[in-house]
């Protein structure tokens, strides 16, 4: 058992997680950093630094990463907020959906990335933030990305303009209550409903992830909502809720089944040189995030967002109706 948001605590300065472990575990003896890496949707490393720190207590005490757990304790964790990055300010067209005080809901685009990293210096959705608002954040310098989605996929985001709004975000991912739904096009015709597969970083290629039996429990429900063809193939466009948020979660569950995203081309069924040449003009997996909903300032907020133009050209070459973003 984790925690809920309301188990948590936040401060200007750092974020308190009151974690309660389950009487019965469901892997005995398991080590603290292990399970609270789980809990939290955070790396072994970033957890073991804490808990070297002293940032981390269990039964009111520090302890060590390796430490195993016995069932019953209580664990306290301490995040301190990430040190102000320097974004530089660009003027990039957003799709603004929200705009409040406390937070703002974008569209992301196909094809842009989030945040600055290795490889994208600028033109991420950072940058345009920063742009946009000059002072995206009230009581630091940066702005507040508490969740992403791939480059390549389109759909909406939030981003808390107020560290008490970012920590009340990041809650809500860790204790899954942040409604999700997605549009995806994948080759077949899939069967299953609900896909409970744990993933992994790839152990043969560090970009990709897998479905690996040491890996974070990942969750998906599916439904399908058409079937056409596209170049002679079977295709579906289904319908994808998140209830965990694993780094390419859909995708990957969509590969492991044997029906992956047209256009992926990362967990794509061929290497893109052996496409259909029509299809090698897709540059991106044909994937939005259509619905979120969220809680902020004690009140629930929802979204819908239609399909991009590109998606929708796909789905009128397949002979398959564009899907309404209606509850």
């Amino acid at each position: 058992m984790g925690k809920s948001p309301e188990e948590s605590s936040s401060s200007k300065s750092s974020t308190h997680f009151v974690l309660k472990v389950p009487e019965e575990l469901t892997q005995p003896k398991q080590r603290i950093d292990r399970w609270i890496a789980e809990q939290l949707e955070l790396t072994r490393s970033v957890v073991q630094r804490l808990i070297v720190q002293g940032k981390v207590t269990l039964d009111h005490k520090e302890t060590r990463p390796s430490t195993k757990l016995r069932g019953g304790e209580s664990i306290v964790v301490q995040i301190p907020p990430p040190p102000p990055t320097d974004i530089v300010p660009q003027d990039i067209p957003l799709d603004i959906v929200e705009l409040t005080e406390s937070f703002l809901v974008v569209n992301k685009p196909a094809g842009m990335v989030v945040h600055p990293g290795k490889g994208n210096p600028d033109g991420t959705l950072a940058n345009a933030i920063v742009g946009l608002l000059k002072s995206p954040f009230k009581e630091a310098t940066r702005p507040g990305i508490a969740h992403r989605i791939d480059k390549g996929t389109s759909g909406l985001l939030v981003v808390a303009r107020c560290e008490q709004t970012l920590q009340e975000l990041q809650a809500q991912f860790a204790a899954h209550t942040v409604e999700r739904k997605y549009w995806a096009l994948v080759w077949g015709k899939p069967t299953e409903k609900f896909i409970d597969q744990p993933l992994g970083r790839d152990p043969k290629d560090r970009i990709k992830f897998t479905v690996r039996p040491d890996g974070k429990r990942a969750v998906t429900h599916c439904r399908i909502l058409n079937v056409g063809t596209l170049e002679n193939q079977t295709v579906s466009l289904i319908e994808c809720r998140l209830e965990t948020g694993r780094t390419h979660q859909i995708r990957v569950h969509m590969q492991s089944l044997g029906h992956p995203i047209v256009g992926d081309p990362l967990y794509g069924r061929k290497p893109k040189a052996k496409w259909h040449p029509s299809l090698k003009n897709l540059d991106h997996q044909l994937l939005h995030a259509w619905l979120l909903g969220f809680k902020a300032g004690g009140q629930q907020h929802q979204y819908l967002k239609h399909l991009p133009e590109d998606f929708q050209h796909w789905l009128l070459k397949s002979n398959i109706p564009i899907p309404k973003p209606i509850l």
